[in-house]
């Protein structure tokens, strides 16, 4: 039986250095992270720039991670490739390094054929193939594919299909209730769902928010996990009003800039995603003041 995933996960960002990923800046991140309540890492997914690494590049980074982390700390590799071949041929690597988890993210070139039961084969012969859990990962803001709750339904059945991230801004719900009786576990994948899927039994969350500010995410959980939802819905207030000045207004550029002002090192992201300006840059300061951190 896998792993339970319960708490906050952090989606770390990939440090760059004069566009290179900085190996020792991941080090000295991880690190840091290691002495959190953080309950464990989401590394190479959308906020570590996945998309824009090479396979070389990813391992390297997630062998840091295997390194820094704390003992009891998890460790989820973000995959996906568009097709079933490369994804498992990736992860296959990644899981010779002792990741706990592969999460997978769905495909999105050829979106118009991605019925229900091309993604349910996809999922489902990724996990067949690996000797650790799958973890989907539904992220319609990036890739414009929005997983269906028959498609999670049928998933959450298999044995190796451990659970889901989702980022969806309405879906959680529905995700939840097409899981209901499996082992099938759901973390929100965003700051601004994360109180709402915790009430509806979400075990936890991988939020971008995490990399600059684990200590007040971790505390929202640990309110709600024992019982104190009106001290937790005002950390999800505060940190709801951050993150719409953070990731939501200026994705991994944002989170990473955030993260340079908590301490740890973010950098720009790999071009072309541009820097931000000055001016962006005072917004997010402006925030994280207004937030009281």
């Amino acid at each position: 039986m896998w792993k339970e995933l319960k708490g906050i996960f952090a989606p770390i960002n990939t440090p760059f250095v004069n566009e290179e990923a900085s190996v020792e800046f991941m080090r000295q991140n991880v690190r840091r992270y290691a002495k959190t309540a953080l309950a464990g890492y989401l590394a190479i997914g959308s906020n570590g720039e996945n998309k824009c690494l090479t396979d070389d590049e990813k391992l390297s980074i997630l062998q840091v991670v295997l390194e820094e982390k704390a003992e009891k700390q998890i460790v989820m590799a973000g995959a996906g490739d568009e097709s079933t071949r490369l994804t498992i041929a990736f992860a296959k690597r990644a899981v010779s390094l002792g990741v706990d988890y592969i999460s997978v993210v769905t495909p999105s070139y050829f979106k118009k054929s991605l019925t229900d039961d091309a993604l349910i084969g996809y999922y489902t012969d990724i996990a067949e193939a690996l000797p650790v859990p799958v973890l989907i990962y539904n992220a319609p803001g990036f890739t414009g594919v929005t997983l269906s709750a028959k498609v999670i339904e049928t998933l959450a059945k298999h044995p190796n299909v451990a659970g889901m991230k989702d980022t969806s801004t309405d879906g959680i719900g529905k995700y939840l209730l097409a899981a209901a009786g499996t082992p099938f576990q759901v973390l929100s994948g965003t700051i601004n769902t994360l109180l709402i899927g915790l009430v509806l039994g979400a075990k936890g969350g991988v939020v971008s928010l995490a990399n600059a500010y684990p200590e007040p995410c971790c505390e929202l959980f640990e309110k709600f996990r024992k019982g104190d939802l009106e001290g937790a819905r005002k950390i999800h207030f505060n940190l709801f009003r951050l993150n719409n000045f953070v990731s939501g207004k200026f994705g991994v550029a944002g989170v990473k800039y955030a993260s340079e002002v908590a301490g740890y090192h973010g950098g720009s992201p790999r071009l072309p995603v541009l820097p931000l300006k000055d001016t962006d840059k005072k917004l997010i300061r402006d925030a994280i003041h207004a937030a009281g951190l």
